[in-house]
């Protein structure tokens, strides 16, 4: 008998876990997604002047292939292609599956406002009125929300990605952005991308750290000896001196990512929360960087004086009215805080449980959903950005793909309900 997976959610991680789970089973998929197939937050709303924050090279969708999207875009392994192309490519893999595996895959094109995980299956209440009964279901929506900023303004833009927000605006007045990340870089590319603009965007964040920046020609990784590394004081320590052998920092960090979820669980939880509080925003500084064409960009608008970093607390931010809108900017929030409805309506539930620090969703090894009650659900698994806290590097294409991979594994290796 065949069973049914019920994949909530069709961006990135969605499009990757059904992929695998139509390459190694026999299983049915029924995605849930309202919008578009291999879009989401990072490559639906994407401009045509937003890139890849990663090279062509480390973006194929499968595990076997590093080459994979390479040889689709025609791009040379080093290029940061753009982020609407590499939605196209997502909709391409997830067509090939599907052409490949004919009659098992399914799209409902609404949105899940409710899952009730059950000891056979679980039921994904749709917004239509529509329900979806499947033997397992997968959470891929992406991450928390934005953290919210409480701020007073007429125009306050909490969704930067929301379409044509920030459409006519006036560029003889400034706006402000809160936070100073790889979002407030997109959105300060998109409001002075006709050249019209006159006033400053002004981004603000409490320690003013843009991200750094990418080499043209990426050096070959070099992990740091972390063998002998106990405590997070020694980890730092280690990556500084590795960093100062090898004359650049960048392959250093690069060399570091097979290891940083075994890193990460390895610390004490004191010791994670003392990274988060004082070394987590300088880690993804270094870690999640700009292509270099996007950084040559931000340093013309500085120097025109059309983009300015500014430090100090957003809150008792000066002359707020004086902005044509405040943009949030800022990275995802804590859980329950900057959970949606869906997410949000698992943990009041008890059907769900807050992550360690509030990253994500707490899960078991395998990925499965852990209740409040500390019982991991035998149907209901998560993917991607919501199993951070739990694990570390979870947000990137690399790493979404090998969780697809043990996924679609772990779950072919459960037993297959027999027909009555």
């Amino acid at each position: 008998m065949r069973r049914t997976v019920a994949v909530v959610g069709g961006g990135c991680s969605g499009v990757l876990v059904t992929r695998e789970l139509l390459r190694c089973s026999d299983d049915e998929v029924v995605i849930v997604e309202p919008g578009e197939l291999g879009g989401g937050i990072a490559y639906g709303g994407a401009r045509p002047w937003h890139v890849l924050n990663s090279r062509a090279g480390a973006m194929s969708a499968d595990p076997d292939d590093p080459g994979h999207f390479v040889r689709w875009s025609g791009a040379a392994p080093a290029e940061f292609r753009p982020r609407r192309e590499y939605g196209r490519y997502l909709r391409t893999v997830l067509d090939e599956a599907v052409a490949a595996n004919p009659g098992r895959t399914g799209v409902r094109r609404a949105r899940a406002t409710r899952i009730v995980p059950g000891a056979e299956g679980g039921t994904v209440v749709l917004d239509d009125g529509t329900a979806v009964h499947a033997d397992h279901v997968v959470l891929a929506t992406g991450g928390p929300s934005a953290a919210r900023q409480r701020l007073e303004h007429p125009r306050y833009l909490d969704d930067p990605w929301a379409p044509g927000v920030l459409d006519g605006l006036p560029a003889d007045r400034p706006v402000l952005l809160v936070g100073t990340g790889l979002t407030a870089v997109d959105v300060a590319l998109t409001l002075t991308a006709d050249g019209r603009r006159t006033a400053p965007v002004v981004a603000v964040s409490r320690r003013g750290l843009l991200p750094l920046t990418h080499t043209a020609e990426a050096a070959p990784p070099a992990a740091p000896a972390l063998d002998d590394c106990a405590t997070l004081r020694d980890v730092v320590r280690a990556v500084r001196s590795a960093a100062g052998e090898a004359g650049d920092w960048r392959p250093v960090v690069d060399g570091m990512r097979p290891y940083l979820d075994k890193l990460w669980t390895a610390l004490t939880p004191g010791e994670q929360d003392a990274f988060l509080r004082h070394l987590a925003r300088a880690w993804e500084c270094h870690r999640h960087r700009m292509a270099p064409e996007v950084a040559a960009r931000v340093v013309a608008l500085r120097e025109a004086g059309l983009l300015e970093i500014r430090r100090g607390g957003v809150a008792a931010w000066p002359g707020l009215a004086d902005y044509a809108a405040v943009v949030n900017c800022a990275g995802p929030g804590r859980l329950p805080g900057s959970a949606g409805p869906l997410v949000g309506g698992l943990l009041d539930a008890g059907l769900a449980r807050v992550g360690p620090h509030g990253l994500g969703l707490d899960i078991d090894p395998s990925g499965r959903v852990v209740a409040a009650d500390g019982r991991a659900h035998e149907r209901l698994w998560v993917i991607g950005p919501l199993r951070r806290g739990a694990q570390w590097e979870t947000t990137a294409v690399p790493e979404i793909r090998a969780q697809a991979r043990r996924l679609a594994a772990d779950l072919q290796a459960r037993p297959v309900p027999i027909a009555a």
